[in-house]
């Protein structure tokens, strides 16, 4: 039997019960103590226009298992073993989830993100600065 499809609502909950979570404060925290690496993964219109958090590696979507991967040839050097905690940001929260489930598979276990997204921490007034051209 095949498995029946599900909503994209149903998705996010399953991917989000396999981990935790965590809020802007959390991630504040983390980056600036060096406990976590932030992971910005929104397209480039969004961070033109909305900014980027200070310190938080820029990867697209699209390029995030390739970049991140330890083992993989083309890694950023920020990816330097599985046992790395990342926070994956995206523009409010939903996308990055599926994101976490994509890097957990990659064997990256401590892998989460921010509930909320960017949108969230920019309305907690946390630093944000425009895009550097």
């Amino acid at each position: 039997m095949s498995e029946q499809p599900v909503g994209i609502d149903e998705l996010l909950e399953r991917v989000r019960a396999g981990y935790r979570r965590v809020d802007v404060p959390e991630a504040h925290e983390a980056a600036r103590t060096g406990a976590a690496l932030l992971v910005d993964i929104r397209y480039a219109a969004l961070r033109e226009r909305d900014g980027v958090i200070p310190g938080a590696l820029v990867i697209e979507r699209n390029e995030l298992e390739w970049r991140l991967d330890p083992q993989g040839s083309h890694r950023t050097p920020e990816a330097t073993g599985h046992d790395l905690r990342i926070v994956v940001i995206c523009n409010e929260g939903y996308a990055s989830s599926l994101a976490v489930a994509s890097l957990h598979q990659l064997g990256l276990r401590r892998a989460t993100d921010l509930v909320g997204g960017f949108q969230a921490w920019r309305a907690a007034g946390l630093p944000v600065e425009p895009v550097r051209s």
